[in-house]
């Protein structure tokens, strides 16, 4: 599957996802516990994972259904990101002049 970069990098981004993501974050986390966390139903969790699901940057296990992400994936897209590169080049160089 050819990966969009942009697209990747967008619903990462996106705060309805990547609150998601936060609590995945330590690992594997269940669809009906997440629901419950994040005060959203578990078909809105499935609907705002879908992208990255399909690109499989969240993977999904059945019985029960459960969500985790492939941080490792997650990470090479981030270090090989040149714009996410040149974001974290810019705020260093800001950091350096506030300091």
């Amino acid at each position: 599957m050819e990966v969009d970069k942009a697209k990747i990098a967008e619903n990462l981004f996106d705060p309805d996802v990547s609150v998601i993501l936060a609590e995945l974050e330590h690992g594997p986390k269940e669809s009906k516990k997440l629901a419950e966390d994040l005060a959203i139903s578990e078909d809105e969790i499935k609907s705002r994972l879908g992208f990255l699901i399909g690109a499989e940057f969240v993977l999904v296990s059945e019985s029960p259904l459960s969500y985790s992400v492939d941080a490792s994936k997650i990470s090479q897209v981030m270090e090989n990101d040149e714009n996410y590169k040149n974001v974290v080049d810019g705020l260093t160089e800001l950091d350096s002049y506030l300091n």
